[in-house]
């Protein structure tokens, strides 16, 4: 079997690339492998973990979004084979292409966390990027204590996320009456909980206002769900753990020893560790080593491979020193498009013009949100319409009618149709 155009995932990047391809060329003959029968619309789902969205319009059939003219292959990848120009499929179906595009999205590795997939959905430990549903209950369940917030030691999908839920559950717990009974925490290996201004000046702000204890270069290695007892390794020397925290507090049975800390925690919400899937860490495809090692090795700028030419990547299992977000993709997606037809047109050198554009929308509460936007220089880059009339470094209600309302609009009638 051989198309002309593979494409590896069904998600964001898949589908509008996708889409994009055949409104300039409807005689491409497009194939694209993806097995889920689903597809959700997932910056939705902080949302739905504060109870303020419903999961069920986060999720549409996978079939009614393939774009007219692509070939759906639902199958799982076993295997990508860049000098045969081939995918294996898990059924050992061999599929050769002239051009290949990888973006199979991002793959959740709990086994890196000890404890964490025995405990995952029960004894208050969840995940937004699991089961918001389950976050939300958590949330509800809630009678005070200490509420741990975490962020692995991997990239993630949407860096802001396990920050955005913490915001959220203060809100909800002041308004339930809770919130004075209980220390949030936000623990990450990280050294800021923002790497861009203003922005970062108005989260810091936001942390004081809301009497929030960060504490950074921390680790989590495991998590004992019957005890509630999270485990962390601290990753730079200190001569006092306060050094390493901001709005610091003694907790109740705690204990910091040697680089190791330890906490009880009544509610733990996680970003789990994070990887490129399988079949792209093993691959050719993939970065063999250094620090960008089992993510794809692409020009970051024209999003071609630098080994194999005729491949293309780009979303969130790509090399890319940005974000990896959906608005991320929505620049990226044109940049491989036009080159991917300059390709087939045979007009020689491909442009290099993405810079790195991503953006988090933060919400900071309900009905208030910041909106983050910046490049791979680490500055600034909002929309110049948006800031004509909004600062959107600040938190305002607009920016959060524009991510409840605006977004997931946008997405499924624009981005998803390739007119976005």
């Amino acid at each position: 079997m051989k198309h002309q155009i593979v494409i590896i995932g069904a998600g964001t990047a898949g589908i509008t690339v996708a889409a994009q391809l055949l409104l300039k060329n409807k005689k491409l003959d497009i194939a694209i492998i993806d097995p889920a029968s689903k597809h959700y619309y997932q910056p939705a789902w902080t949302l739905v973990g504060a109870g303020t969205y419903d999961f069920k319009s986060t999720e549409r059939d996978m079939g009614d979004l393939i774009p007219k003219g692509a070939k759906w292959i639902q199958e799982y990848v076993e295997d990508v084979l860049p000098d045969e120009h081939a995918v294996v499929l898990r059924d050992g179906t061999k599929i050769n292409y002239d051009y290949l595009v990888a973006c199979p999205g991002i793959q959740i590795n709990l086994g890196e966390v000890d404890g964490l997939r025995e405990t995952m959905g029960k004894n208050g430990v969840c995940s937004n990027y699991i089961d918001p549903n389950y976050t939300w209950q958590v949330l509800q369940e809630f009678q005070g204590g200490t509420a741990i917030f975490t962020q692995p030691n991997t990239p993630i999908r949407c860096g802001g996320a396990p920050q955005k839920i913490m915001y959220l559950a203060d809100d909800y717990w002041r308004k339930t009456g809770v919130r004075g009974q209980s220390d949030i925490l936000f623990i990450t290996p990280g050294s800021v909980i923002f790497g861009v201004e203003p922005f970062a000046t108005t989260l810091m702000e936001i942390v004081d206002r809301k009497g929030l204890q960060l504490r950074f270069f921390h680790k989590i290695t495991k998590i004992d769900g019957e005890n509630k007892r999270v485990f962390f390794d601290i990753m730079k020397p200190y001569e006092n753990i306060t050094h390493l925290c901001y709005n610091y507090s003694d907790l109740e049975d705690s204990q910091v020893i040697e680089g190791h800390a330890n906490l009880k925690f009544d509610m733990l919400h996680l970003a789990p560790p994070q990887s490129a899937p399988d079949f792209i860490r093993r691959s050719k495809l993939a970065y063999p080593d250094g620090p960008n090692k089992g993510w794809l090795d692409v020009n970051i700028n024209s999003l071609q491979h630098n080994v194999y030419p005729n491949v293309f990547g780009l979303g969130d299992s790509a090399a890319l020193p940005t974000a990896k977000t959906g608005a991320a993709i929505r620049k990226q997606a044109p940049v491989v498009v036009e080159n991917l037809l300059h390709l087939i047109e045979k007009k020689g050198e491909v442009a290099e013009k993405y810079q790195g554009y991503s953006s988090c929308p933060i919400v900071t509460g309900y009905g208030k949100m910041l909106l983050a936007e910046f490049n791979y220089k680490g500055e600034r880059d909002s929309d110049p319409l948006l800031t004509k009339f909004f600062d959107t470094s600040k938190e305002l209600y607009p920016m959060w009618v524009l991510k409840k309302y605006g977004l997931p609009y946008m997405y499924w009638n624009l981005m998803l149709k390739g007119k976005a």
